[in-house]
C-alpha cells in the first residue's frame, strides 16, 4: 500500500520533472537566489508541482494555439481575466512553462495591493509577479521577458457572475509598452475560471474601510470547472501613432481578438458537455 501511494505522489508531484522544466530556462538570479523582481527558482518548483496538480487534476486544463507563443524574446500575454483569485495566470503561466513547442517563464503584472497582503504578496513575487507598474514591464521587456498583463485589473477578476464572459473596460498601458518596445501581442481567451468561484455583490463600504479596490461577496468554496485556455496569433502594432483615440482603438483589436477566442471556447466546451451527455446515455442504455 505503502509504495501505491508513493506512485501517485511522485505522479502528481514529480521532483524530477519539475527540475528538468526549470533548468531549461536561463538562470537569470542574484547570488542569493533571487532575481530583480524576488523571483525565486526553488520557489518555483515547489509553486509548479501545485500547480501541476491544479492544472491536470482539478481543473483538468486544455490549452490551444500554444504554437503561436514565441520561443525567445520579447512579447506581451494580453488575456481576459475571472475567477476572483489569480489562479487564471497560474494556469496561464503553467502551460507556458510547459509548452511543447518552446517553453517560456512569463512574468505576470499583478495589482499594486496584492504585494502588500501577508504572505501571498511574497510568494507572487518568489514565483514570477510583478507589481503592475509601466516602469517594471519596460524592464522585463528589456530584459526579452514574456509579459502577462490583464488590461481588465480587478474589473475583470472581480465582475459580478450574472457578467460572466463580458469582457470589462481595457486599459491601454499595455498597448503603449508593445508599440513602444515593438512587442508581438498574444490575445489570451481563459474559459471556465468564471465559474470557479462565484461574486454576487461588490461590499464597496468594507473594501474602503479595508482600503482594498473590491471586496466581493463569494461564497466559501471552489467550484470545479473544466479550463479551457486559448493562445491566438501573435499581433503586432507599429510605433506610428500617439493620440490616445488612435491608441484606443488598437486596444479594441486585441479585444475583439480575444472575445472571439471566448466564443470559441464556450462553443468548444458547450460540444464536450453534449458529447458527455450522449456518451453517458449511450453508456446507461448498453447496460
Amino acid at each position: 500500500m505503502a509504495n501505491s501511494k508513493t506512485s501517485i505522489i511522485d505522479k502528481v508531484f514529480n521532483q524530477n520533472e519539475m527540475e528538468e522544466i526549470v533548468n531549461v530556462f536561463p538562470n537569470r538570479v542574484g547570488s542569493q537566489g533571487f532575481d530583480a523582481w524576488g523571483f525565486n527558482i526553488k520557489n518555483m518548483k515547489a509553486n509548479m508541482r501545485m500547480t501541476k496538480f491544479m492544472y491536470e487534476n482539478f481543473y483538468k486544463v486544455e490549452a490551444f494555439g500554444l504554437e503561436n507563443i514565441p520561443k525567445e524574446g520579447r512579447c506581451l500575454i494580453i488575456p481576459n481575466h475571472s475567477g476572483q483569485l489569480p489562479f487564471d495566470g497560474m494556469l496561464i503561466g503553467y502551460a507556458m512553462v510547459t509548452n511543447p513547442f518552446g517553453p517560456r517563464a512569463p512574468k505576470a503584472m499583478v495589482e499594486r495591493f496584492l504585494p502588500t497582503v501577508p504572505f501571498i504578496g511574497n510568494w507572487l513575487s518568489s514565483v514570477g509577479a510583478v507589481i503592475g507598474d509601466p516602469i517594471n514591464c519596460e524592464r522585463m521587456l528589456d530584459n526579452d521577458e514574456a509579459v502577462v498583463v490583464f488590461p481588465e485589473g480587478v474589473r475583470g477578476s472581480n465582475k459580478l457572475y450574472k457578467l460572466k464572459y463580458q469582457l470589462q473596460r481595457f486599459g491601454t498601458g499595455f498597448m503603449h509598452l508593445a508599440m513602444k518596445h515593438q512587442a508581438p501581442i498574444i490575445p489570451v481567451a481563459v474559459i471556465g475560471m468564471e465559474e470557479t468561484i462565484r461574486s454576487y455583490a461588490d461590499l464597496k463600504p468594507i473594501a474602503k474601510l479595508l482600503g482594498l479596490p473590491v471586496a466581493p461577496l463569494v461564497l466559501p468554496w471552489v467550484f470545479p470547472s473544466k479550463v479551457y485556455l486559448y493562445f491566438g496569433k501573435p499581433i503586432f502594432f507599429e510605433n506610428d501613432v500617439h493620440k490616445e483615440s488612435d491608441i484606443k482603438e488598437r486596444v479594441d483589436v486585441v479585444k475583439q481578438e480575444i472575445s472571439k477566442l471566448i466564443e470559441i471556447g464556450l462553443k468548444k466546451r458547450a460540444a464536450d458537455v453534449e458529447a458527455q451527455k450522449k456518451s453517458k446515455e449511450n453508456n446507461t442504455a448498453i447496460q
